[in-house]
């Protein structure tokens, strides 16, 4: 079974962000997996565990910094890893990603053989768009599971689970199938001193994908949320002059 992971390496969602300049101060925010993503080569890990002669490879746009989030990758337990070189990564929008993606499959696809399930994270943490998944399965004409918290692999099709409003859904789909990957009932493993010793030596292989969309997203303006004003304290002694004043001060608002 062969299973793709794309990857994308974005700043630590878990340290806060100021603005500086009309800019995202995140110079000296390092760089991670993108937390989705992580979910996702956990989930794609466990299918490989799951089923013998499988394997996992895992690819990111980026520059040469990017190997470093790659590597992390095959500590804890990808097979391959390959890095599509692209400087202006940062700037590119979900259509000209897609294409690259779609280029990078193509290729890999004529050195390892067709991928069985292509996996994403069901978006990122930098953008939060939830684009690119549906869109690469659109132009590969493949099926498509959104929001996966578990698969496993029934003959020649895959089981999800879907997480949806109120609950979940069980999802088959036909392999090859697109899923992207929200977050499970478990964390992502960590990596052994072994793997990450492992994964050091492993040699990570950079190509280019030639592609008709040009670098187009600029960004203009940073800026931090409004501040939230002070509350209103009602601390009346008797509930209905708590429950009158309350009123009073909606009608004043006009909320009410």
């Amino acid at each position: 079974m062969n299973i793709l992971v794309f990857i994308k390496e974005v700043p630590d969602d878990s340290v806060a962000v100021s603005v500086k300049d009309e800019k995202a101060d995140i110079e000296n925010i390092t760089p991670v997996v993108n937390a989705f993503d992580t979910y996702s080569l956990e989930m794609a890990v466990r299918l490989k565990e799951a089923n013998e002669d499988s394997q996992v490879v895992v690819v990111s746009i980026g520059n040469e910094e990017v190997k470093n989030s790659l590597k992390n990758c095959l500590a804890v337990g990808a097979d391959k890893a390959y890095l599509v070189k692209n400087d202006d990564y940062k700037k590119l929008d979900a259509k000209a990603i897609t294409e690259i993606l779609l280029g990078a499959k193509e290729k890999l696809e004529a050195e390892l053989g067709a991928f069985d399930v292509i996996c994403f994270g069901k978006e990122t943490t930098d953008a939060e768009a939830s684009q690119v998944g549906v869109y690469f399965a659109n132009k590969s004409d493949l099926g498509v599971v959104t929001s996966v918290i578990a698969m496993e692999k029934d003959g020649d099709k895959l089981v999800s689970k879907q997480e949806i409003d109120g609950g979940y859904r069980e999802m088959e789909a036909k392999l090859p199938t697109v899923v992207t990957i929200a977050k499970p009932d478990y964390e992502p493993r960590y990596p052994t001193i072994k793997s990450k010793m492992a994964a050091r030596r492993q040699k990570i292989e950079d190509f280019e994908v030639e592609t008709t969309s040009s670098p187009i997203l600029e960004e203009l303006k940073d800026f931090e949320p409004k501040k939230r004003e002070a509350g209103v304290k009602i601390q009346e002694d008797e509930v209905e002059d708590t429950v009158a004043k309350a009123i009073s001060l909606m009608v004043e608002q006009k909320v009410l």
